[in-house]
Order: structure tokens, then sequence, then C-alpha cells
């Protein structure tokens, strides 16, 4: 018999996210559940790994209240599938790529096996022969890397994760494989490879030879063979420039990392997760949960006493989550039993730092971050240790190899991306601070909704300087910044992602990386669109002098404005001509997705406009239809309906920016409901407004989409393109 207990107040927001991806359904999707009988399913289907131990009489209620209240939420798979017939409960997987047509395929077959079950894997392509090389067996060449990882990208985009969730893939390869060039430039086409996130795996070796502009070695990892040198510098300058121009590749560490490895006699780390935060072994999972730190701050001060507690049963429950586990492949399971790893992580550290009144960017923001994540990371080892007093410590444990007291899990932190789940909790997501205070919101009938940050709403009530007016400035400039009304203290309290310089988040990442984390950290470094490639550069080169295992950095715009640059070389190579303005016309497939508006036409006429999609989910196409094609008095009025469509077409086709497109829309509106003003509005319903440009949509719910925590996600419907 379960006690009663106060109803947890949840915000539309999360309800919607909620019914959408998480409440169990009947055939007819309607939910079978609420968030109360969700959190008694996830909680008892955990709680009964206990249940022949003394202390399993109540410790499902103590699960139960710790994710009910919001405490402590565990990764979407746990709480879409614990207590069901499914069963998965992992988030993050890496998987092995051996250099055999069999051992690619097997791989291939058992990645498609986890995104079924809602996970995300990580693969490295450093173990395959280089492109044109001999193989043997065949007496034919080698394809590369890039060819099968666009077979493994195929054959993601085939799998709807248990239908809620996407297929996400990490692809690596490290900077020392001959066809690492290639693989930098792979994604400078955004269409392809759109269920991966590529990133390169830095040696120190390599930083070294950058430092001290020297070449490097290139090797064959079929034979150990040195097939070629380059110049570093060349090499990163290339990595640094295609990630100013989309954010891609990001750059992991891969010696930080291994030079972090709990468990060395099993092997080496090769790949992440897709969000880059977990290092894990060929074959190893891991799950992963997130304590919401806004919760523990009472009247400007944290409660450590009751964050410990948490942070302790956290441990507790995530390692029960690897025995009730239904691992997809046997060898997971193996290999995960072996280390027991889990991912503690945070989420809400922005709302932390607001109410105790610490700007997110400064040195004492960042030292208290630190000190909590270490905080937490001593009381999960404590937890760790008691566990394996009590049920033993992991299997691979091994006091002549491992110089650490014997505990339950190899390893205890991370911070992961917490999109969806921050949704729920109402909080900043991860590590990251809030991606606006307040936002815009445009839904379909013309409406417009301002979203506001809970604690800036209460701040500007009981400090004086909330009005509507306010709001609206705020929503339109996309920063709290240079506002009279808000005093300075303030402005400087709510300075959100894109109002914190690249330092500044490089620094928080290096401090709680260093403090508290055995894993890695999901984390996005914002800069605004006229950032420079130097400014990457400096970035990188920071992150990895302050011990970070892996950056992401993201320019402002940069992926929603493609550069139409074409470049002419003279015939002495000694001068380049850029010339701007040459474009090229899109060639579309044969079958495009398409979504479908009605709309009212200015004598109430009911229209219906027509748009297609690319595989990014891009307008390419606009096509109307309307009751009046026959209509000999109305021929005139379709003519130009069509030829207005025709003309936006080809201006999508040719990849001239949205904004212009609904610029000229609009110079060219004779009334709110005549076809060019309906298109604007229409096309401006896929961009959303941002300070510095406009971000992408959400193809869910027509969202901005915001890059944070490495990935794209919606704020508004909990979509992501990571997960």
């Amino acid at each position: 018999m379960t006690r009663s207990i106060p109803r947890q107040q949840l915000t539309d927001t999360a309800e919607t996210v909620l019914e959408r991806r998480y409440y169990l359904k009947d055939e007819q999707g309607k939910p079978l559940e609420n968030w109360e009988s969700l959190c008694r399913r996830v909680a008892n289907a955990v709680a009964l790994v206990d249940r022949e131990r003394k202390d399993y009489e109540g410790l499902g209620d103590q699960f139960f209240n710790m994710i009910y209240h919001l405490d402590f939420l565990p990764n979407s798979p746990c709480l879409m599938n614990a207590g069901t017939d499914l069963g998965q409960l992992s988030a993050c997987f890496v998987l092995p790529v051996e250099d055999s047509m069999d051992g690619i395929f097997t791989s291939i077959r058992n990645g498609a096996l986890v995104h079924k079950t809602g996970g995300g894997t990580g693969y490295s392509f450093s173990r395959l022969r280089p492109k044109n090389s001999a193989v043997q067996s065949t007496q034919g060449v080698a394809s590369g890397p890039l060819s099968f990882a666009a077979v493994f990208d195929v054959a993601t985009e085939t799998i709807k994760q248990g239908g809620k969730r996407r297929g996400a893939n990490m692809g690596v390869l490290r900077v020392d494989h001959p066809d690492i060039l290639e693989f930098i430039v792979a994604k400078e086409d955004q269409t392809r490879f759109t269920n991966f996130n590529f990133s390169v795996a830095i040696t120190d070796l390599f930083m070294d030879a950058v430092r001290d502009d020297l070449e490097y070695d290139l090797v064959d990892p079929s034979n150990g063979d040195i097939v070629t040198s380059l110049r570093a510098r060349d090499v990163f300058d290339k990595i640094i420039d295609r990630a100013w121009h989309n954010g891609e590749p990001g750059v992991l560490f891969i010696d930080a990392a291994n030079r972090d490895n709990t468990t060395p006699q099993l092997g080496k780390f090769e790949a992440t997760n897709p969000c880059g935060e977990q290092w894990l072994l060929p074959y190893e999972s891991c799950n992963l949960g997130s304590i919401n730190l806004g919760q523990y701050v009472t009247g400007g001060k944290l409660d450590r006493e009751r964050l410990g507690q948490t942070a302790r049963l956290a441990v507790r429950f995530l390692d029960n989550v690897i025995d009730c586990n239904r691992f997809p492949i046997p060898e997971i399971a193996e290999m995960t039993h072996k280390t027991r790893k889990v991912g503690l992580g945070i989420m809400g550290m922005h709302d932390m730092l607001i109410q105790m009144q610490l700007p997110y960017g400064s040195e004492e923001g960042r030292q208290v971050s630190a000190d909590v994540m270490a905080f937490i990371r001593s009381e999960a080892e404590a937890a760790s240790i008691e566990l394996a007093a009590l049920k033993g410590p992991f299997p691979a444990y091994d006091e002549r190899v491992n110089k650490y007291p014997a505990r339950r899990n190899a390893a205890l932190t991370s911070i992961q991306p917490t999109g969806t789940v921050s949704m729920i909790a109402d909080c900043a997501s991860g590590c990251e601070p809030y991606f606006s205070i307040v936002m815009s919101k445009h839904v379909m009938d013309g409406d417009r909704l301002l979203m506001v940050n809970k604690h800036f709403e209460r701040v500007a009530r009981e400090e004086g300087f909330y009005s509507a007016e306010l709001l609206e400035r705020v929503a339109s400039s996309g920063t709290v910044i240079g506002h009279v009304e808000i005093p300075v203290h303030w402005q400087d309290i709510f300075r959100t992602a894109q109002d914190i310089s690249p330092e500044q988040h490089i620094r928080m990442q290096g401090g709680l990386q260093r403090n508290g984390v055995d894993a890695s950290i999901s984390k996005t470094i914002n800069m605004p669109s006229n950032a420079t490639v130097d400014d990457v550069r400096t970035s990188y080169m920071l992150g990895y002098e302050l011990g970070c295992k892996g950056l992401t950095v993201y320019r402002d715009g940069s992926r929603d404005h493609q550069v139409l640059n074409t470049m002419a070389t003279s015939a002495d190579k000694t001068a380049t001509v850029s010339t701007e303005g040459v474009f090229q016309k899109s060639t579309l497939p044969d079958v495009l997705s398409a979504k479908r508006y009605r709309l009212k036409d200015i004598n109430g006429e009911t229209i219906y406009l027509i748009v297609c999609f690319d595989e990014g989910e891009k307008p390419m196409e606009v096509f109307a239809k309307f009751p009046f094609d026959n209509r000999v008095d109305l021929k005139d009025k379709s003519t130009m309906w069509t030829t207005t469509c025709r003309l936006v077409s080809l201006a999508l086709r040719y990849q001239i920016p949205m904004d212009e497109i609904i610029k000229q829309l609009d110079r060219s509106s004779g009334h709110m409901l005549d076809l060019p003003a309906q298109l604007g509005k229409l096309l401006k319903s896929f961009m959303a407004a941002t300070q510095h440009g406009f971000a992408s949509v959400c193809p869910e719910c027509q969202g901005m989409l915001v890059f944070e925590e490495g990935c794209e996600v919606c704020r508004d419907c909990g979509y992501s393109k990571c997960s």
C-alpha cells in the first residue's frame, strides 16, 4: 500500500512532452498513465532487483519520491521502458567496427538492434583500412571508412527507435588515419550523414606537433605502415575551418580519456556515445540519470545534506538498472556487467547559480559549480564502495591494476544531455546556461505566445521591473543585456548562452571535468555569428590545455545559412578570386516529404498550401491548391497564385536565404490574407528569430531548434536530433 503524496505540479510543456514521448498508450494512442503512475512503474521495476534484501521494504518509495518530485530523473529509455516488456533502459552504447566485411555488417546489425530499443551508438571507424588500400582476400581495393559510414547512416534511417526515439550515432576517426582529410570535410554537405555526429579523435602527439609546427605520421591501421606525413597545423586548421562553418567535426581528446580509463586491463577507449559524454569500451553500455540542482537551493544556499542523500540513492538506483536491464545483444550484457558503469550527472545547474545570485560566466560561479560536482562525485563513490561491500565490486575489478578502493561501479559520473528530461523538470539542461530568458513562440493560427523564465519572472515581479513591454523587448532582442529597467546585477545573473563568452563556456567545462566527472561532458561552446576562425582555434587549444576530453563549438546561425562561394584559381596558383553570388540549383529526388496547411482566402475560401521538404527538413518547394481552379472569373487569380508559388520554390531551390524571400513577400503583400502574406507567415514558422540570426525549425512542432549539449533540440516539444 502506497502512502498519499502531494500532487506534483508539472508545466504545460512537461505534460506535452510526457504525453508525446513517455506515457504508455493504448492501441488508439491514448495515454494509459499520468506522471504519478509513470513514476510508480519505473521506481517499482528498478527496486524489484533488491526484493531479496533486508532494505527492500520502502526502497521503491524512496526511488519514487526522488523521481516524482523531480529531484532526480533517469535517462529517457528508463522512463519509457522500465516495467514494460521491452525493458531496455540504457541510453549509451559503443560498438566495435572490425576491419572485415563480417565485422562491419555485424556492427550494423547490432546497431540496428540498439536503435530499435531506444539507445544511441558510438562507432570508431579507425580500425578500417584506408580507401584504395589492398584487400588480399579479394585481390581488390578497400572503399574506406566513409563509404561504410554511409551504410551505417542508411541503416539508421530505416529504424525508428521503439516508435519514440530517432536513431543517433557518433562516428569517430583518429587524426592519424590516412583518410582523415576526407573525414574532416565529410559533413560539408549537410544532407549527408544526417544520423551521425562526427568527431576527430585527437592525440597528444598530434597536439604537440600543432604546438611545435611539425609534421606527424598517418598510419594504416591494418598493418601499422606509415602511409604519409602531414603538417599538423594544416590538418588542425582544416578541422577548425569546418567547425567554424557548421560545428562539425567535433574533437575528442582520446589520450586524455584513456588516462582516466578505470579498467585499462580490458582495453582502450576508441569512441563515445552520440553526444560525447560517455567514453566506453567496445560493447559497453551506460545508463544515465541527472540530479536537478535547482531543487537544492533554499534561501540562496545549497542544501548539501539533502543533495548528498540524493546522490547516494541515485547511485543505488542506477546500479539496480544494470540488473533489471534487458540488453539488445549478449555481448553488451556481458561487458556491461563486467564494469557496471553508471553516469550520474546534473541538470538545472544554471537554476542553482541564479538562485544563489552567481553569474554563470564568473569565476565564483565556476568554482561553486565545480565544488558541487566534486561533492556529488565524492558521495557517489562512497555509495558505490558501500554497495561493493553489500553486493560485491564490479567483476572486472583487479586490485593489482585498479589503484582505487573496491567499488560497485567502474565509473560513476558524467554530464549528459538532458534535453527532454529537463523539460519535464522545468530547468536548464545539464551544465548549460539557459538559451533564452523570454522566448517568442509562434503558432500556426497567427497567435504569438511569450514563454518567460520562471526565475526571471519571479525576480522581475519582486524587484518591480516586470512589464509586458519589457518582456516583448527582451524576446525581440534575445537578451536581457542593455535593458535599462533591469538592474545591471540581474542582467549579469540572467546572461544566456549567447551572452557568455566562449572562454567562459570552456572554463566552466574544464572546471567541472577536473573536479568531479569520471567520463566526459556534453556541452556546446556557443559563439556569436561574427566569431572568427581564430576564436574557434583559441577555444580548442584552451579546452585541450584545461583537460577537457572533447569539445563541440557552435557559431550562431552557421547551420542555417550556406555560404555560396566559388574559388577560381589562376594558372600559376598564386592567387585566388572569390566570386560571390554564384548559386547552384538544388537537385531534388523523386520523392519528397510534404506537409499540408489549410488556410482561408480573403473571401473566406479554403486554400491549401503544400510545402515539400528535403532530407534535412528544409523547405524546397511550395504549391497552392484552391477551389477556384476552374472558375473563369478567378482564372487570373489562380494564375497569379501558381506563379508566386513557382517563384518561391525556385528561390528555395537556388538556396536564397529564407529571410530574404520572406522580406520580398512582405513587401508585395496587399492584405494580411493574400497569398504573399500567407506564404511569408508560413515560411516564418520554419524559422525562429534569435539575437544573431535564424535558427533551424523543429520538424514536429515548428518550434525553434537550439544547439546545446552537442545537439539540436526543441524546447517546445522535446524533439532532439540526437535522441
